[in-house]
């Protein structure tokens, strides 16, 4: 077996994993038919002179199935956390108490639905260019190998392993999605 094979297997079983990791983080921020803290945890706002993540700032509770609680922890930032939440381009329309923002998510429709699960599909099929290109990356580097001390028959080998790895990785991609449009489908 050869050091270098390995490692560049190694690293392509790392990157596809962070690709898989990636689209599961995606696919939480994806709204289903539930209020999940995961819809807005990612917003960004400008507080204390810096730009921070939404979660960063604030509890965040989902204590009904369509409502979102932001509780705030330093209360002289909530003007800036509800401007951040309404800014963010999720259609989301936040309500400030002075101790507590709610955010009531409307019912969602069959189009609302349907553009969901269009953009979950969407979100799938461009991490799994990704992993086709992280298998092709792989495949050259095990390729630039013929000649030293690795043969023919061992680069097949370890490109087989590198496929291997790929149709794992799209398994369970597949199955990421295939979870999420039932989610968002399921009334």
């Amino acid at each position: 077996m050869s050091d270098e094979a390995n490692k560049i297997i190694g690293d392509a079983q790392t990157r596809m994993q962070k690709t898989l990791e990636g689209l599961s983080h995606h696919m939480a921020q994806i709204r289903s038919g539930r209020a999940t803290p995961s819809l807005v945890e990612d917003i960004r706002v400008e507080v204390y002179g810096q730009n921070m993540p939404l979660n960063q700032v604030a509890s965040i509770a989902a204590p009904e199935p369509r409502l979102i609680t932001v509780d705030v922890w330093d209360k002289s930032q909530m003007q800036a956390v509800e401007k951040a939440i309404q800014k963010s381009g999720k259609n989301l329309n936040p309500n400030n108490d002075g101790s507590l923002i709610r955010i009531s998510l409307a019912e969602m429709t069959g189009e609302t639905r349907k553009e969901m699960v269009k953009l979950a599909k969407t979100k799938c099929e461009d991490h799994k260019v990704a992993v086709r290109n992280i298998r092709r990356d792989a495949n050259d580097a095990l390729k630039k190998l013929k000649g030293t001390s690795v043969s023919d028959d061992m680069i097949k080998g370890f490109s087989d392993q590198v496929q291997k790895l790929t149709d794992d990785a799209i398994k369970k991609m597949d199955d990421l999605f295939a979870a999420k449009e039932k989610d968002i489908t399921t009334v």
